[in-house]
């Protein structure tokens, strides 16, 4: 029945289900108090219509009126595969919470703008890659949830939301977040695991709300110095970053409770140990003391004893500083002397094998046990980190028989390079001692009746066919390292060496150098191979003495100085390095 061709009278009996038509008059007239009553009879019929294909649980959400709507799962995923999202869906606008997970959905569309009454959006664990501009028009919502999703950027609207107060878009591919500062009600941020390199632009004294904050496992290098502007930030999660110093006005934001600076490259060691072995409480006072302010010109407070000043008590911080240091191995690094060797670097390693790096160890002591193990470190580092010496090789001399003065790295003619190698008893010219070790590991191969060489003979091949071998003379021009073959005699490490000369040669680059020095004084101080122990009662940690050497070129301009502040920067607990 078309009811706008028919006569509803006055006196027609109408409650909420029911009402009489009287068809017998023409043409169609409505008395104007049942005006109300058509015009929903007409907007019911719309919206039957407008939802009679949709699916099933929209239509059934339409029919009942529902202000809730949640679409996930296998079924939902394979509606979305065949045809896409049903943008039925946003026509429902009296609904307040949409949840849409566990879906292949790609794309929000823009129509999800006529949602205006939504306050909470759950979007999680889809293939989502972009939101669109038009969720700035969701005014009221209050929660949004899109975490693990394919979202690379985010549309500005995203920090205009008045309502907002919870972000979740942990696990995604961001990069950025617009600024917040429009977003006056947020009280949670969660952007973890995410590839964020610059801390969320957050800082904002109108964000009193803002308590939360998590955003580890990003690419973040530094924390603000406006983060003190946070006064009522209670967490704040930063680990797994690229963090290397924490800024002092940190310390400032007193509300903070819970601080997780876990697993950054933290230069500060006595911080790096705090962070991951005491409280929150601890941490701050320690930045308080520490760490110097972005925005002034603080220095950083140092203590020249554990004790302090006399009657002066340590912080707890300070205590907890300390002990951590007790229960660490230690690496105590001299800066260079004027009386420390330096090495000059030639112009005719440069096609050779132009990289070299090198320090001294101090004060060492040897047992036969620990001298055993001292020859198979680096065997063990000749076939792992070096590459079986293609990387880099390691040579290590007494520095106390070594002639005074300093030392050059060159490249010689295989004719022109003398040398009396370890464990032989006279002078061999470079093309001498490589045919006699290549006659022995024939011999030996034969012998054996294997295909292969064995111990160093198994290095020939990185100096066969090259015009000049690489060596390390002493100020008398005497040959004392022959890379990557083989040292000198007159140096050779013995039980009775007290410092040690290491180092590191290298055709592929210097940072190949450093890394295998710094592999290698880690190495023995947690074994404590020559290590002195330190003074805990059972002995468990060691500590080295280790000065700088510097390497520069035949005109005397630095090229690099080893260990810089750049070494030595170990993740690990247990191992601090002491600088000058």
């Amino acid at each position: 029945m078309n009811v706008l061709s028919r006569t509803i009278h006055s006196d027609a009996n109408i409650n909420e289900q029911t009402f009489v038509i009287d068809t017998s008059k023409e043409p169609c007239q409505i008395h104007p108090e049942h005006y109300s009553i058509v015009n929903n009879i007409v907007a019911v019929k719309l919206t039957v219509m407008a939802f009679e294909k949709s699916w099933n649980i929209i239509k059934q959400t339409a029919d009942e009126n529902k202000h809730e709507l949640v679409l996930t799962g296998p079924s939902i995923s394979e509606l979305i595969a065949k045809n896409g999202l049903d943008k039925t869906l946003f026509d429902l606008q009296n609904l307040n919470y949409l949840n849409i997970t566990h879906t292949c959905l790609q794309e929000i569309p823009e129509e999800i703008g006529k949602l205006q009454n939504l306050t909470t959006l759950v979007l999680h664990s889809n293939e989502i890659n972009k939101l669109p501009a038009s969720i700035e028009k969701l005014t009221k919502l209050k929660f949004l949830h899109c975490s693990q999703n394919k979202l690379t950027s985010l549309p500005d609207a995203v920090g205009n939301l008045p309502q907002l107060n919870s972000i979740n878009f942990g696990t995604n591919l961001l990069q950025s977040i617009p600024c917040q500062i429009g977003n006056l009600k947020l009280t949670t941020l969660d952007l973890s695991n995410n590839d964020i390199k610059v801390f969320p632009d957050v800082c904002y004294t109108e964000l009193v709300h803002l308590c939360e904050i998590y955003v580890n496992k990003n690419l973040i290098k530094d924390i603000p110095g406006e983060i003190s502007r946070l006064q009522f930030l209670k967490v704040l999660n930063i680990a797994d970053n690229l963090i290397t110093a924490v800024p002092g006005e940190l310390a400032d934001c007193h509300k903070l409770k819970e601080l997780n600076l876990k697993n950054n490259w933290l230069t500060d060691k006595r911080l790096l140990k705090l962070v991951d072995q005491c409280h929150t409480k601890q941490v701050l006072e320690y930045v308080k003391q520490h760490c110097p302010k972005q925005n002034t010109t603080t220095t950083t407070i140092t203590s020249k004893s554990k004790k302090g000043k006399k009657g002066h008590k340590l912080s707890e911080s300070e205590n907890a500083a300390a002990q951590i240091d007790a229960l660490a191995h230690k690496l105590k690094i001299l800066k260079t002397s004027d009386s420390t060797l330096s090495i000059k670097i030639t112009q005719h390693v440069k096609n050779v094998r132009p990289y070299i790096t090198a320090c001294i160890v101090k004060n060492l002591i040897f047992t036969e046990d620990t001298f055993k193990k001292f020859i198979q470190l680096q065997t063990k580092l000749h076939d792992g980190i070096c590459e079986k010496r293609n990387a880099a090789t390691i040579a290590t001399h007494d520095l106390n028989v070594i002639v005074p003065g300093d030392l050059t790295y060159t490249a010689k003619p295989p004719l022109e390079l003398e040398i009396k190698p370890l464990m032989r008893n006279k002078n061999y010219t470079g093309t001498e001692l490589f045919q006699q070790l290549q006659k022995e590991a024939d011999n030996l191969r034969k012998e054996k009746k294997r295909n292969v060489y064995s111990g160093i003979h198994k290095y020939l091949y990185l100096l066969e066919g090259k015009a000049l071998f690489p060596c390390l003379v002493d100020s008398q021009e005497q040959v004392i390292s022959f890379p990557p073959i083989t040292n000198s005699d007159l140096t050779k490490m013995s039980l009775t060496t007290k410092n040690m000369l290491i180092e590191v040669t290298s055709a592929t680059s210097y940072q190949v150098c450093r890394n295998v020095l710094d592999q290698f004084l880690k190495e023995l101080v947690t074994t404590g191979i020559g290590c002195t122990p330190s003074d805990n009662e059972n002995n468990l940690y060691y500590s080295l003495q280790i000065e700088q050497v510097k390497v520069v070129d035949i005109d005397g301009n630095l090229k690099l100085v080893y260990p810089s502040r750049a070494d030595l920067n170990f993740k690990e607990d247990n191992i601090i390095a002491l600088r000058d």
